[in-house]
């Protein structure tokens, strides 16, 4: 159960930076899903963007309050 825990706070840090740094690279220049897909789904508007902005910065936060508290049960399991 430890070693799990302890698996499930790394995944959730890593994705959680991920999902940050897909959410900043969002913000700074918009077409690299267009450029990565080669499809523009939302037709330039930009409103596609912004959703992806929106649920990755939801995602990179929950993903970041629940680390911790995994690396915490983790530590309980140990001592």
């Amino acid at each position: 159960m430890r070693a799990r825990l302890w698996f499930r706070f790394w995944l959730e840090a890593l994705l959680a930076a991920l999902a940050a740094a897909l959410a900043v690279l969002t913000l700074i220049t918009r077409e690299w899903i267009e450029l990565l897909f080669g499809i523009d789904p939302d037709h330039g508007n930009g409103s596609l963007e912004w959703l992806i902005v929106a649920v990755l910065g939801v995602a990179a936060c929950v993903l970041a309050l629940r680390a911790p508290m995994n690396w915490r049960r983790a530590r309980r399991a140990v001592s």
